[in-house]
């Protein structure tokens, strides 16, 4: 596995240190880690998921509307923000995998570094609701 950018390196670290969940992503959108606090929310260890590629991680932890219908990855703010490179925030409900529902409110940003190496981009997320 090549190594990764410095800045994603940091950004590990510093969301490994916070007490908000956090979640990380390359500029392809794989992903490359969620810290402790989000593994409370999801339902599931880091260690047990390891890295998923968008495709699996926009819908494992089935993402959805206020009526209860899948929301499309293109629609969430991470990918948003994978998309278009700028942040991007909103609101919507999940299911973790102990089958817990939670509305979440998320804020991604894009990690663009020295040079504008763009390096992938981080979702800040808290829970608001248990349902």
């Amino acid at each position: 596995m090549p190594a990764q950018p410095l800045e994603l390196i940091l950004a590990r670290q510093f969301g490994d240190s916070l007490n908000m969940p956090i979640f990380l992503v390359d500029p392809e959108g794989n992903l490359l880690f969620y810290n402790e606090p989000a593994e409370e929310i999801l339902g599931l260890r880091f260690s047990e998921t390891g890295g998923m590629r968008l495709e699996e991680w926009a819908t494992v932890f089935r993402p959805l509307d206020k009526d209860g219908n899948s929301l499309k990855p293109e629609d969430l703010p991470l990918v948003k923000t994978l998309t278009h490179r700028i942040p991007a925030s909103g609101s919507f409900y999940i299911d973790s995998m102990k089958g817990e529902r939670y509305l979440i409110s998320v804020t991604a940003i894009p990690i663009i570094g020295r040079a504008n190496r763009y390096s992938g981009a981080m979702a800040m997320f808290w829970k608001t609701v248990k349902t």
